[in-house]
Parts: C-alpha cells; sequence; structure tokens
C-alpha cells in the first residue's frame, strides 16, 4: 500500500522556517527524528558502515543547519526532499573521496562501485525517503490504536496478509477490518501531511 501523496509534496514549509530559529529545540529534534533514519539506512545501503553512515548523517545534519536560513521553500523550482538529497549525495562523494586517498582494505565500498550505482541513487532516494515517512509516523500513531485495530491494518496493508485469516485471528468481521485498516491508513497520511505538505 502506497502512502506517498505524489512526487510534489514538500517537507512542511512552517517546520523549515521554524528551524530558522536554532533555540527551536522541538523543531530540530522533530527535524533529526525523522530524517537521521533515512541518511543512515541510506548510506547503510551504498556499502557504509553503521559507524561512518551515523559520521556522514551528522555531516548532513550540520550542512543543512548551516544552509537552513538561506533555504528557499519554492515547489515550482525545487524540494526539499530533492535538496536533502543533494546534500547526502555530496556528503557521500566526499567519505568515498576520503576513502580512496586511503590503501585499500578487502570488503570495502569502492568509488568505482558507487560511481557506477550513482545514476541509480535518485530514485532509490525517493523510494527509500517515503518508506522512511511511513515508519516514522506508524510508530507515532501506534499507541493511538487498540491491538486489534493496528493488527488490522498492519499485517493487511503493510504485510499483505489476506484480510479473511486476519479478520478470524484478530477477532473481528472483514468489514470491521477493512474499517480499522481504513482508520489507521487515514490517520497515517494526516500525519505524513503534517511533514510532506504545505498547510
Amino acid at each position: 500500500m502506497r502512502f506517498g501523496m505524489g512526487a510534489n509534496q514538500e517537507t512542511q514549509p512552517s517546520l523549515l522556517l521554524r528551524l530558522r530559529d536554532p533555540g527551536d529545540d522541538a523543531a530540530w529534534s522533530r527535524f533529526v527524528s525523522i530524517y537521521t533514519p533515512l541518511i543512515v539506512a541510506f548510506c547503510r545501503g551504498r556499502g557504509l558502515s553503521e559507524t561512518d553512515a551515523a559520521d556522514v548523517a551528522q555531516d548532513v545534519l550540520k550542512s543543512v543547519a548551516g544552509a537552513i536560513p538561506r533555504f528557499t521553500y519554492d515547489p515550482e523550482r525545487s524540494s526539499f526532499r530533492n535538496w536533502l538529497f543533494t546534500v547526502v549525495r555530496s556528503k557521500l562523494s566526499n567519505f568515498f573521496a576520503a576513502q580512496a586517498r586511503q590503501p585499500r582494505r578487502a570488503g570495502e565500498t569502492t568509488v568505482q562501485h558507487y560511481a557506477e550505482n550513482e545514476p541509480a541513487l535518485e530514485e532509490t532516494w525517493h523510494r527509500e525517503y517515503q518508506a522512511n515517512l511511513v515508519r516514522w509516523a506508524a510508530e507515532q500513531i501506534r499507541v493511538e490504536f487498540k491491538d486489534a485495530t493496528w493488527n488490522a491494518f498492519w499485517r493487511t496493508a503493510i504485510l499483505g496478509e489476506a484480510p479473511e485469516q486476519v479478520a478470524t485471528e484478530v477477532g473481528l468481521s472483514v468489514n470491521a477490518l477493512y474499517i480499522a485498516r481504513s482508520r489507521v491508513t487515514t490517520r497515517l497520511r494526516q500525519l505524513i501531511e503534517t511533514v510532506e505538505h504545505e498547510r
């Protein structure tokens, strides 16, 4: 099940505006909680160790902190998602360039391998960006629902299990299962919209 709202949705401008205030700890905490797992996972997918991926993520966040006062939200020209990808790609390139200057060790990701796979990076980024938002939003709303309701949603919408079987196992009618799944899906979309959409 897809929870994305299209390619042109952006991070909520109000959050980006709040990030311009270095004293807004709540805004930065929210930003870090949403995007750090995405950046780390993306770097890990490029072959970095957990430690190296975390270091690159920190470099990305530092760059964002330094650049956000100058970032202009203009959905007609670009998106925050694309801008963040540009920063991540730059920091990854820096990492691999530094690695290339060191003696090669068995099993290390090489600059050549990175360059060969670079054309597919943006597509992968957008796919992982959306998946990360769904995971993050799901963690936020999980406590709002009873176990049966959540399981009805998770097992059928995310895991792809048969509704009839799940309904029996969680103690709901098939119709009640679809209603429960719809409630969770609606709430999930709402939360994702607060991150991606202009209000």
